[in-house]
């Protein structure tokens, strides 16, 4: 009698098969961006690490004819923090920042849905003329702002008189800080509106037709339309832009000097950009002046942090 055995089958594993043209295309991102990262650190690593430097030591005008620098540590920072007067230079260029993005971002937002609904001859003309203003230099077009609210011969002033308004001959504009900030509102707002406006109008073309005719066909009209469809659509676009206007109007500078030149008084209109040019050019005192521009950027990091999150949340 013989038995026999039966043996289990046994499967064989067979080891996953590599590729080593996927391995090598996983690190071209990485190599390609190599070389931005090594330039930008370059560029920007060099600037600020001078700045946090000297935010540290006492670097006055003695030091701008070869004196060695001393360090102070903290004290330029001290000295910051309980000056009354930055708190004030503070708050009025983040009540500046936020005004100005905001209504450049309403206007903007407008514009580019008047774009939107335009006939295509019309659409091209009103860009073209966006163009035009945002290229225009600035120095350029702030010299014909301060012709048009010169207290002498501005086109405002002559413009109200023969309106009736009496009370508007020989009247300083920029002498008040009140109309000062409102005239500088205008002329930041008037420069950056054509940016805003082509980048949400590009947004806007992206927005499918098909769904805003299903959502009139429903019974939505055209309030309805922009609030529930087409401002969700384009969030990313306009988290975009707020974030970076944030960022030019908290920085702004050459439009307030140059108002400032103009007739306005420096020391009640000063914004954060102007302080520091007055603390480094103005003062000699280059160390106070860099440990404001610290200052400035950790208060641009904590107003586009919100954004940031946003954007990195859309991403992910």
């Amino acid at each position: 009698m013989t038995t026999g055995t039966t043996t289990a089958p046994t499967t064989q594993r067979t080891a996953p098969e590599r590729h080593p043209n996927r391995k090598r295309s996983s690190r071209l991102p990485l190599l390609l961006i190599i070389p931005t990262l090594v330039l930008l650190t370059a560029a920007l690593g060099y600037p600020i690490g001078w700045q946090v430097l000297t935010s540290f030591r006492e670097y006055g005008l003695m030091q701008q004819f070869g004196a060695p620098a001393p360090f102070v540590g903290l004290d330029n920072y001290v000295a910051l923090v309980t000056d009354p007067y930055l708190w004030t230079v503070v708050g009025r260029s983040v009540l500046f920042c936020v005004v100005t993005a905001a209504v450049t971002v309403a206007i903007g937002g407008a514009m580019a849905v008047l774009m939107n609904a335009l006939q295509p001859w019309a659409r091209i003309t009103l860009q073209v003329a966006l163009l035009v203003a945002w290229a225009m230099p600035v120095v350029a077009a702030m010299t014909v702002w301060i012709w048009i609210v010169d207290w002498r011969r501005g086109l405002l002033n002559w413009a109200l008189v023969r309106l009736g308004m009496d009370g508007a001959q020989g009247h300083n504009w920029l002498a008040e800080p009140w109309s000062f900030f409102v005239v500088a509102c205008v002329i930041v707002v008037w420069m950056s509106v054509p940016f805003v406006a082509l980048s949400i109008y590009a947004g806007l073309t992206q927005v499918s037709t098909e769904v805003l005719e299903a959502a009139a066909l429903d019974g939505a009209n055209g309030i309805q339309r922009l609030r529930f469809i087409i401002v969700p659509l384009i969030a990313p676009v306009l988290s975009i832009v707020m974030l970076l206007q944030l960022i030019w109007d908290l920085r702004v500078f050459t439009q307030i000097k140059l108002l400032q030149d103009a007739g306005g008084v420096a020391n009640e209109t000063n914004l954060l950009g102007t302080y520091v040019y007055q603390l480094g050019t103005g003062k000699g005192d280059f160390g106070t002046a860099s440990a404001v521009s610290i200052l400035i950027l950790a208060l641009t990091i904590a107003l586009s942090w919100y954004y940031v999150r946003s954007l990195m949340k859309e991403e992910s």
